[in-house]
């Protein structure tokens, strides 16, 4: 069972990612603001009840957990969480490095998880045990691996949004990583995350994030052979903050957020 899940979770994050090119970069896209202020368009509420869907009619009695729509609670062990669109921002600015989450839980632990850039048709997915394997138009799938950086002053720090550090009175952490790292750059969400796992980053920071942000990431981090926690180093996709690495550099880049 685990098995059917874990291929049907590629397809379905396919799926919805290649559902929201419909509304990219289109020029009457207008777009809402939610309870927090963020935005959210047409397209991430088509693309997750696309997601939701597609797991209905093939596990009808999976849990289901978005971030556009309350919770759609099942009665087997699994969990699928899904973030239609993860970077909105970038999303309706026309930056093709939003992307398409999707993971699948068994009793509360990941089996695997998908990151999707539909923009730029590149993939990665894990399943736990199975390793990280990523592929981009016309390539076959290639195993993915974090970087084996150990010298953070040469390292690439990534994150989503600057004034996030503000939100939850970390700036001097921020200014911390900042002069400890060789580049900081902005290039964040669910891409952040890949270019950690795919050795291209070694450090990719969340302030703030709630557990659609990074139930896909972990298993992808950790299956490259990086490392996923929360800011106290707890291994959660539930802990309001995320923190993924390429193993070697994590104890520093805790410090340095401490």
């Amino acid at each position: 069972m685990h098995d059917q899940r874990c291929a049907a979770m590629i397809d379905i994050a396919m799926a919805a990612g290649k559902h929201t090119l419909k509304y990219y970069r289109h020029p009457d896209l207008e777009y809402d603001a939610k309870k927090d202020d963020s935005p959210v368009t047409i397209a991430d509420r088509e693309a997750e009840q696309l997601v939701r869907d597609l797991i209905a009619k093939q596990f009808p009695n999976d849990t289901v957990q978005g971030e556009e729509f309350a919770e759609a609670k099942g009665t087997s062990d699994y969990r699928w969480i899904v973030d239609p669109i993860d970077g909105t921002k970038s999303f309706i600015c026309g930056v093709p490095l939003y992307s398409t989450l999707l993971a699948v839980e068994y009793q509360g632990e990941p089996l695997g998880g998908v990151i999707f850039i539909p923009a730029l048709d590149e993939i990665i997915v894990a399943v736990v045990g199975q390793g990280s394997w990523t592929k981009t138009t016309g390539t076959a799938w290639q195993p993915a691996s974090v970087s084996s950086r150990s010298d953070i002053s040469e390292a690439v720090f990534v994150t989503s949004e600057v004034d996030s550090f503000d939100d939850r009175d970390a700036a001097e952490a921020y200014k911390r990583l900042e002069k400890s790292v060789r580049i900081t750059r902005s290039w964040g969400d669910g891409y952040g995350y890949l270019l950690v796992a795919t050795g291209r980053a070694e450090m990719m920071i969340d302030p703030i994030c709630n557990a659609w942000d990074v139930a896909a990431i972990a298993p992808i981090v950790t299956e490259a052979g990086g490392k996923f926690t929360d800011w106290k180093g707890v291994e959660t996709t539930r802990g309001g903050d995320g923190v993924g690495t390429n193993g070697v550099l994590h104890d520093q880049v805790l410090e340095l957020l401490a």
